[in-house]
């Protein structure tokens, strides 16, 4: 849907009861007035949206049955967890070592190699 910017002027307390009711529902100031001007021109049936609008807030379907399943565990279970990740996380830090093939021109460049590494562990 295409949006335009328009400037109009309303009483200030149909400012604040719209703001206070963006608070409540977690949106915009203009989320709100565009669901007041689309219920006020649909007549006497209520307008109902048919998929949420792109830039509205709050936890996704899985986001929330997440959180559900997390807070349905004892705390001794979400610890485990916590410390399963934390195991696998030092685990994924971890370098394997360097297996590299090296060959210099002259011993004089071999000796340097030696010195930078170990200076660099």
């Amino acid at each position: 849907m295409a949006m335009t910017r328009i400037t109009i002027s309303i009483p200030a307390e149909l400012v604040g009861a719209a703001d206070r009711r963006a608070n409540e529902l977690d949106r915009s100031r203009s989320w709100v007035l565009v669901e007041a001007l689309e219920a006020y021109l649909a007549g006497p049936q209520r307008v109902v949206r048919e998929t949420a609008p792109p830039y509205a807030s709050g936890l996704g379907p899985s986001r929330l049955a997440q959180l559900e399943a997390d807070l349905a565990l004892t705390p001794e279970e979400r610890v485990a967890l916590a410390e399963d990740a934390a195991r696998v996380s030092e685990l994924s830090r971890r370098r394997p070592p360097r297996h590299q093939i090296l060959t210099f021109d002259r011993l004089e460049e071999f000796h340097a190699w030696e010195r930078r590494e170990a200076l660099d562990p």
